[in-house]
């Protein structure tokens, strides 16, 4: 499809789809495309082509894209005066930090601000913390990548370095991303960047986010806080930052509001593209460290003989693995095996500890991360088999170097790649306790 576009006006295009700009000149969050330059707009993204200078352009639409022509430039003119504030700031290197609810714009409002900066020739990084929305590593990290040209979508960036955090929100992880953010931050400036653009997930509201989020800026400690807003729903989180620079702006009027299963739909095509030309790998369990959060307990074997064999009477068999962690016991079974109640209530009142209970072939399809001896990220993949009387682990990726730590995180695939519930330690115990028909 052919379109015709004139000065002034903006051409909002929502994905699935692409566009090439094959005259005049467009603008989209302080990029300028070059003619014959393929944009691609992904599913549940929208890009706003604003028109400098009367334009034609070639778009292609998949099912569920549309087009929509508006009156005007839709960057927020908060957005132009929040990039002249920030170019201003001295000394360098320079951290800005942007702060919103979900779908308010901030990713785009961080894409302009690159671009912008990029314009004066800056070296600029970009940091990015959304654990479920992330554009520059694989979902379920934290991670950083420097900028070399304009952009019009983050996605398309191939991130330096990235941490595992192994779950899609930072409510229960929330430590672990601070510090995870710190350190790469850390590693970032020893590189010498003029600016560092710091994204942000979108929990923000409730007390335990306000203090979640203020712990995060205190650590980062920027020069400029950048606060997306609607109305006053920031203001608590606002006001917990007084001590730092904070500059409010708007959120967009025209920004996309997507639905929880967009959002998902987006973290799968993170998931394909960090997953591309991965094959199936085993390796001796031996050969690896495993961190798993104690779910699997792989990292652990009881080495007391008398205590294990304590274990098996109770159970009324040997499982095919058991560990022991301070305040509760992991025990794997057959996928046909089962334990009575009367049975794990003896362990339990035993061992004075909690007992979970997992069936093998659980542990399909869970999302892991592979690292160097010396903890750096190298890759993700995902759990094929863990074959506990071989002692080995079979692992879907695309990583080919050495790697020596293997993270299990707390996210399920299917082999098409889709989230798909990962069972609850509630579930796992309540299911060891139906016999297989």
């Amino acid at each position: 499809m052919n379109r015709t576009v004139e000065k002034g006006k903006t051409l909002l295009v929502d994905g699935p789809a692409s566009v090439i700009v094959t005259a005049g000149s467009v603008e989209v969050f302080g990029s300028r495309p070059s003619t014959a330059n393929r944009i691609i707009i992904r599913e549940g993204k929208r890009l706003p082509f604003a028109v400098n200078e009367k334009a034609s352009l070639d778009i292609s639409l998949a099912e569920k894209a549309s087009v929509e022509e508006v009156e005007g430039n839709t960057v927020p003119p908060s957005w132009i005066r929040a990039y002249e504030n920030l170019s201003e700031v001295q000394p360098k290197p320079v951290t800005a930090i942007v702060l919103g609810t979900v779908d308010s714009g901030k990713t785009s409002f961080c894409t302009y601000l690159i671009n912008r900066l990029l314009s004066q020739k800056k070296k600029i990084a970009v940091l990015d913390g959304d654990l479920g929305q992330s554009d520059v590593g694989p979902p379920c990290t934290v991670s950083y990548t420097f900028v070399a040209k304009p952009i019009t979508d983050l996605f398309s960036l191939q991130a330096r370095n990235a941490i595992f955090i192994g779950t899609t929100s930072p409510n229960g992880a929330a430590d672990k991303v601070i510090e995870s953010l710190t350190q790469l931050r850390k590693e970032i400036l020893a590189s010498d960047p003029d600016f560092i653009v710091v994204n942000t997930d979108g929990w923000v509201e409730g007390e335990e986010a306000v203090r979640y989020k203020t712990q995060l800026v205190e650590r980062i400690n920027p020069d400029v806080v950048f606060c997306v807003q609607q109305k006053d729903e920031m203001a608590p989180l606002m006001n917990s930052l007084e001590k730092f620079r904070r500059i409010a702006v708007e959120f967009p009027s025209v920004a996309s509001q997507r639905s929880g299963e967009s959002r998902k739909n987006l973290r799968e095509l993170g998931y394909k593209k960090y997953l591309r030309n991965a094959k199936v790998q085993s390796f001796p369990l031996g050969w690896l460290r495993i961190e798993d959060n104690e779910l699997f307990g792989l990292s652990r074997t009881h080495q007391n003989a008398k205590v294990a064999r304590k274990i098996y009477e109770l159970l009324g068999m040997k499982p095919l693995h058991f560990s022991e962690q301070i305040d509760r016991i992991s025990i794997i079974i057959g996928k046909r095996r089962w334990i009575s109640a009367e049975n794990l209530k003896k362990i339990e009142e035993a061992t004075r500890k909690k007992v979970v209970v997992i069936r093998k072939g659980e542990e399909e399809g869970l999302l892991t991360a592979l690292c160097n001896a010396d903890g750096k990220f190298l890759g993700i993949g995902v759990i094929q088999e863990i074959e506990y009387l071989r002692k080995t682990l079979k692992i879907l990726t695309p990583v080919s170097q050495d790697f020596a730590v293997a993270v299990i995180g707390r996210v399920k695939l299917d082999k098409n790649m889709k989230e798909i519930p990962f069972m609850s330690e509630e579930n796992q115990e309540s299911k060891a306790f139906s016999k297989l028909l």
